[in-house]
């Protein structure tokens, strides 16, 4: 077995990156007609640390958050889903946790999000340099964390110190251009992150990005698993995804379902497939059943609350007709 295979094995995963609150309509209200919205956990290191935990799998946090309500609130749910907040540290001052306010609407759908003196990216070289990482299996981060500093350089340090411990990296590149001074630096900084990770999940706008146009992102993706990644995931939306291992393509479809809004796509994806490889699934089912967590978690309103457990899935893949064929 492969240590990046024997790492997520252990089914008890490092997460850096942010926490923070997501307001959402009901299904079919738009944002100027809603007498009301949902709020609960947001972020998308957040989400997939919540979701790993409702797989059954175990995550802890490495983040910062404001000292305020909303910072506590935050901790408050991490803890509600299973995450440990061990080391997620409180910010005082003017910062303040990132909040996204969206609709539970496909078509036409608005998502806005305020991170303005975002208190995650506070996250220094002392919090990433206070965890134990022989405690993990692996190390998993989104690629919001190294949009500023101090954010981006505890990120790299923490790089380091799990590959001391002997964990792999796994990197989600999740490319928000808002939150970068400019794709310039965006692209470097994130090509770098991408290099050396064990294994990379992105969408075809991510790796074309990385790699300077969006014709050439199969490519760059190709190339990654050739010269530092052992696993590769070239996502394309509702075309599927190709798979790239060990000089193997895996190509897999999606479940179609009723989505009622896009967000958490991505995150339940890689919690479902996270815990399918630790519970034995080959990578192919594994891919799979990521792709159904996508599935049931954008046919509710929310991200965290919306995905699933395991009998839901279970119950979602006898049901279901079946994932698109490729």
């Amino acid at each position: 077995m492969s240590a990046l295979l024997d790492g997520i094995k252990a089914n008890n995963f490092v997460i850096v990156g942010r926490a923070g609150i997501d307001f959402f309509t009901d299904v079919g209200v738009r944002a100027e007609d809603a007498a009301s919205v949902t709020v609960d956990l947001g972020g998308s290191a957040a989400n997939i640390g919540a979701g790993i935990c409702k797989l059954g799998g175990q995550a802890a946090l490495v983040t910062s958050v404001s000292d305020d309500s909303v910072g506590s609130y935050c901790i408050n749910r991490l803890g509600h889903y299973g995450v440990d907040t061990t080391h997620v540290r409180r910010v005082g001052g003017e910062y303040r946790n990132s909040l996204a306010f969206y609709e539970s609407v496909l078509e036409g759908h608005r998502n806005v999000i305020y991170r303005n003196g975002a208190a995650d990216f506070q996250m220094e070289v002392a919090d990433v340099e206070a965890v134990d990482y022989s405690r993990y299996g692996a190390l998993i981060t989104a690629g919001t964390v190294f949009a500023a500093e101090p954010s981006r350089s505890a990120t790299f340090r923490a790089f380091e110190l799990a590959k001391a411990a002997g964990l792999p990296i796994i990197f989600d590149v999740d490319y928000r251009p808002y939150s970068w001074p400019s794709s310039e630096v965006a692209a470097d900084v994130l090509s770098r992150a991408a290099d050396a990770s064990d294994m990379i999940v992105g969408n075809d706008e991510e790796f074309g990005f990385m790699a300077g146009g969006m014709g050439k992102g199969q490519a760059k993706a190709r190339v990654l698993s050739e010269t530092s990644a052992e696993i590769v995931v070239y996502k394309m939306g509702e075309n599927g995804a190709v798979t790239y291992a060990g000089g193997d393509e895996i190509t897999t479809g999606i479940y179609p379902v009723t989505a009622v809004k896009p967000n958490g796509a991505g995150d339940a994806f890689m919690a479902g497939l996270m815990t399918s490889i630790a519970d034995d699934h080959d990578l192919e089912t594994a891919i799979l059943r990521g792709s159904a967590c996508a599935s049931i978690t954008v046919s509710q309103p929310g991200c965290a609350p919306a995905m699933p457990t395991p009998d839901l899935l279970d119950d979602f893949l006898t049901n279901h007709p079946g994932p698109t064929q490729t």
